[in-house]
């Protein structure tokens, strides 16, 4: 009879975590000109709780799964970007129509200087340097690497920063654990990666990150990856570089951290 109960209970458990589950949910909007009410095609939508990405259509029609309270991070090239929280109303609704309005800037007056980049591709593609630092990503390769003069190993700074509560990488690794875990979840939606690498202007990592986009700059600059580096690459290998200094930075936290115990 005691067994009988236990295996009831546990039923029953089982059953409770079930129900609790809630089920996947969608929306679904257009993203019009807000001058001109016309479709908005390939913009971008990031859900920034779960890290997930979509394009808009030719109609500028998207679809999603969310939950309530998601936030969706919604940029094109030449619009401003918008941030907008799924509610319960929208929920209900199961679609809604978005405005985006067009940057005032027009690209023949955009004024280029050496590492001054402008966000347009075109363009900031011809001002990596050819005979300064730069680090590479290879397909299918673990890490990247920087070519050119040897650059110091990051080695120093981030052990340091283990040992001084004071230290930049120290506050940013130690407060912010679940936006770092997102890096990972990054590269594996095929849409979020194809946005990093076609853009230079550090928005879309600061928004997953929660940081402003300065502070991106000083957490590479800690890990003493060069300035031409940070100056040229895309937005995937500055999230790669990110991502590879805050894993040597847990290795050697651990380490640290088991020293302390013996």
């Amino acid at each position: 009879m005691k067994y009988f109960l236990l295996s009831v209970l546990f039923l029953f458990a089982i059953t409770t975590s079930a129900q609790v589950i809630p089920e996947p949910q969608k929306v679904s909007g257009t993203i019009v000109n807000d001058n001109s009410l016309l479709p908005i095609p390939n913009a971008n939508i990031i859900n920034i709780n779960k890290v997930k990405g979509v394009t808009t259509n030719a109609s500028g029609f998207f679809e999603m799964e969310v939950s309530v309270s998601d936030t969706l991070h919604i940029s094109i090239l030449g619009y401003r970007s918008l941030r907008v929280r799924v509610t319960n109303d929208w929920l209900k609704n199961g679609t809604a129509k978005i405005l985006m309005t067009e940057k005032a800037i027009a690209l023949e007056e955009v004024i280029v200087r050496k590492y001054d980049l402008t966000g347009y591709l075109e363009i900031d593609s011809k001002l990596i340097p050819e005979k300064e630092n730069y680090r590479y990503s290879i397909s299918g390769l673990p890490q990247a690497y920087e070519a050119g003069e040897s650059s110091p190993n990051a080695f120093t700074r981030v052990l340091g920063s283990i040992f001084n509560p004071a230290d930049m990488l120290y506050n940013f690794f130690g407060n912010k654990p679940k936006e770092l875990k997102k890096l990972k979840a990054m590269k594996k939606d095929d849409t979020v990666r194809n946005l990093l690498e076609s853009k230079f202007d550090r928005e879309t990592i600061a928004v997953l990150l929660g940081v402003d986009k300065k502070e991106i700059a000083e957490i590479l600059q800690r890990c003493n990856y060069s300035e031409s580096f940070i100056q040229t690459a895309n937005d995937l290998q500055i999230m790669d570089a990110i991502s590879a200094c805050y894993e040597e930075y847990k290795v050697l936290s651990k380490k640290h951290e088991r020293y302390i115990k013996e």
